[in-house]
């Protein structure tokens, strides 16, 4: 059996798009951190505090995926039950008396 899915798969040139933006991403502001004209206090506190937003922002996008991912199953759950009603009704049988 063939499994479909109404989202189509993520291309690999989206996904080295996405990962080549993150990596860029993360570079500047890395570099701008280090060439601050500040205290090492503060350029450890900033750069503490872009490893936190980095990695919250990767559990968000995991619990999100994960939510979707757990709609989509129930939602194949209902069509299934939907598409076994729908197979085994047969409108032109008559009712046993």
């Amino acid at each position: 059996m063939t499994k479909t899915s109404a989202v189509p798969p993520t291309t690999v040139a989206f996904f080295v798009q996405a990962g080549c933006s993150f990596g860029l991403a993360l570079i500047a502001v890395v570099i701008g951190i280090w060439y601050l004209p500040v205290d090492g206090w503060v350029r450890g506190f900033l750069a503490l505090g872009m490893l936190f937003l980095t990695t919250s922002a990767f559990t968000l996008a995991k619990c999100i995926r994960d939510r979707q991912d757990e709609n989509t199953v129930v939602s194949r759950v209902d069509q299934a039950r939907v598409d076994k009603l729908l197979a085994e009704h047969d409108p032109f049988k008559t009712p046993a008396l």
